[in-house]
């Protein structure tokens, strides 16, 4: 038996030493040492304590149903893809020695075969065919079970298999992985052990690592892909190191060759700064792609080693911003464009951020109002998943007596008023994507044990139906209320709090927040071009004064409201709200509540201006805070122009 990472030569365990070894694992419930590879004598060991006996049959099912292949091929459609073309590649290397060529899934079901017509009929013996689950406690020791039990890539060669049925057989499989590290399936050869390929091991490594990278490119697409070599002319091989980078700088996704490289282990993805394993900025290295982007840049490895890095973005959203203070501002996403300066709001977004395309649930809190949702689809957006669709779900809404068919779905006639048809439910329209739970405190607590099931099982069993159907999605929840505290108290599940609660991120109240200015600007700006408004809008500065001093009971969904209806007070040609334009019951609470009692609801700030002067100098500074020194976006997040902004700074002697 041999793994990858060995010089790829099968070792010379005779059929004697194989027959002692198995005899005495029969004999005594133990495998000898020193007689078989110690990996070999795991394997068997568990196969053993699976029930299964040498000279018996596999367990399980060899050809289960085809509504349970069409769900597993149904449930790996990017995997299928990015493999197809690599297995028909590979076939073409092994087409003279009898063998198939196999790709099953993280749990061992084959799902799309290759093979010799005249090596077809004996793999179909042995079930060597699509739906045939190969996994060890099925069909004891054989190269795809035992990828998946050691996580390595294996070779297992005649009397090696557990199953003595097996034994005309040799095979050799490869994990392949996400970029993020997790384990998507099996890449296997399969053939006669007598006619088995010499490089067979090898052939189905490097094929794996090809799926691997096309899988990488696919999924990070949006984000910024590093690719790395020792040499330049090895940038675009297969033996190239890729990183994925979000906008940040942050590590989000790599392969196996970058992650040697980097010395980092899949663990460290989404939590490792760039800059801090390779000594060179992300600036500077979008900086090199802009001036030079089929140049390679020399950089170093966290050990000193002589790295050469080509930056990719065909296909990502992130833009770059122009220079600040002679540096290229730092590239956006989706959570990035939402950012208006508030150092608690960006905060959460950054620690949102690291876990985004991890399995890892987040759980966002937060008063009504304050922007849940919209954080949640920002996230949603900023994360591998965000070409897979968005569902969102408020379980305060929907009426007790429908929650269950209207999460889980249903078949045809599984109660009266039931669809027809039957129904998919909101879980599994999330496949592949991001499932969001508004308001997930008010969930019936029946509803709470199942959906802890889904989360724990993931898989999703109908109404009405007996059988369960994978389900793959992100979570995220969301709630105004302190779910700790209500589970404490009984009101919520304390196993589907701790289940959901991977990272919690408390979203600021409006009145907490220090980005107001910038935060109505940006709002103003989005409701005229809603409105159809020429030109942008602007609040009057003593107006803009007293609404940032408010309460805001009702938080962001109340300013928009407020400044949406007072946008369509405007007469035409005004492009100036003033007090005219507020709501009558604002425009009295604004007016009663003095300086002195509203400016207690801010975040700790400078005393509220007193005057025109005062208030212009105010907002001239939270916007270019909020811009971080960009002067065109300070301007627009002011509603003036540049020419105007640099005016005013000149006057008060800053410019």
């Amino acid at each position: 038996m041999t793994l990858h990472g060995d010089n790829n030569v099968r070792p010379n365990t005779s059929p004697v030493a194989l027959r002692q070894a198995r005899q005495h694992l029969l004999d005594s419930g133990q495998c000898p040492s020193g007689l078989v590879d110690e990996r070999l004598a795991r394997s068997w060991s568990r196969s053993m304590a699976a029930g299964l006996v040498p000279t018996g049959r596999p367990q399980g099912i060899d050809h289960p149903s085809s509504g349970t292949l069409r769900q597993v091929l149904a449930s790996n459609p990017e995997l299928l893809a990015h493999s197809r073309p690599v297995m028909e590649y590979l076939f073409e290397q092994v087409r003279h020695s009898q063998s198939v060529v196999v790709l099953a899934d993280r749990r061992g079901m084959l799902m799309h075969t290759l093979g010799d017509p005249h090596f077809v009929d004996k793999a179909e013996r042995v079930a060597l065919t699509s739906g045939a689950s190969w996994h060890e406690a099925h069909r004891g020791t054989n190269a795809i079970g035992t990828a998946l039990a050691e996580g390595c890539a294996v070779e297992v060669h005649g009397g090696e298999h557990y199953l003595e049925r097996n034994g005309f057989l040799t095979c050799a499989a490869s994990p392949i992985l996400s970029s993020t590290g997790d384990l998507l399936g099996i890449l296997d050869i399969s053939g006669d052990y007598r006619n088995g390929h010499a490089h067979a091991l090898g052939l189905v490594s490097t094929a794996a690592r090809m799926i691997e990278n096309r899988l990488l490119a696919a999924t990070c697409k949006r984000n910024i892909r590093l690719h790395l070599h020792s040499a330049p002319e090895g940038i675009g091989s297969v033996a190239e190191g890729i990183v994925a980078v979000s906008g940040d700088g942050w590590i989000v996704g790599a392969n196996r060759m970058a992650l040697a490289q980097l010395g980092l282990h899949a663990g460290d993805l989404g939590a490792t700064l760039l800059e801090r394993v390779l000594q060179v900025r992300l600036d500077d290295l979008l900086s090199h792609h802009k001036r030079r982007p089929q140049q390679p840049l020399a950089v170093r490895s966290p050990q000193g080693a002589l790295l050469f890095a080509q930056v990719q973005m065909d296909g990502a959203t992130w833009v770059t911003t122009t220079r600040v203070n002679g540096a290229v501002a730092p590239v956006q996403d989706a959570l990035a464009q939402l950012d208006t300066g508030d150092a608690r709001w960006r905060s959460a977004a950054d620690k949102a951020r690291r876990v985004a395309g991890k399995p890892i649930a987040v759980l966002v809190q937060g008063e009504s109002g304050v922007g849940k949702e919209v954080f949640a689809r920002a996230l949603h957006a900023s994360g591998p998943r965000c070409d897979a669709p968005f569902v969102a779900i408020n379980c305060a809404a929907i009426p007790e007596h429908l929650i269950e068919s209207e999460l889980f779905g249903h078949v045809a006639g599984a109660f009266t008023g039931a669809r027809k048809e039957g129904y998919l439910g909101r879980l599994r329209e999330a496949q592949g994507g991001t499932l969001f739970l508004d308001e997930i405190g008010d969930m019936p607590l029946a509803l709470q044990t199942r959906l802890l099931r889904v989360l724990q099982e993931r898989s999703v069993t109908p109404v009405g139906a007996s059988k369960a159907v994978p389900v793959d999605f992100a979570l995220i929840c969301a709630t105004h209320q302190q779910l700790q505290r209500a589970a404490e108290q009984g009101r919520f599940r304390q196993d589907l709090y701790y289940r959901i609660n991977g990272l919690t991120v408390q979203l600021p109240a409006l009145r907490e927040r220090s980005d107001f200015v910038a935060l109505a600007q940006r709002l103003l700006a989005d409701l005229a071009t809603e409105q159809g408004l020429g030109g942008e809008v602007q609040l009057a500065p003593e107006l803009l004064a007293r609404l940032a001093a408010y309460a805001w009971p009702g938080n962001l969904r109340q300013l928009a409201n407020v400044l949406r209806t007072a946008c369509a007070m405007l007469a035409e040609g005004e492009d100036t709200l003033g007090w005219e334009h507020m709501p009558d019951d604002l425009a009295q609470a604004l007016v009663e509540a003095p300086a002195s009692s509203t400016a207690q609801h801010q975040a700790p700030a400078s005393p509220a201006p007193l005057n025109l002067q005062q208030l212009s100098r105010a907002a001239i500074d939270q916007a270019l805070q909020a811009a971080r020194g960009n002067m065109s976006q300070a301007a627009r997040q002011l509603g003036i122009s540049r020419q105007t902004l640099y005016r005013k700074m000149g006057e008060r002697g800053t410019h």
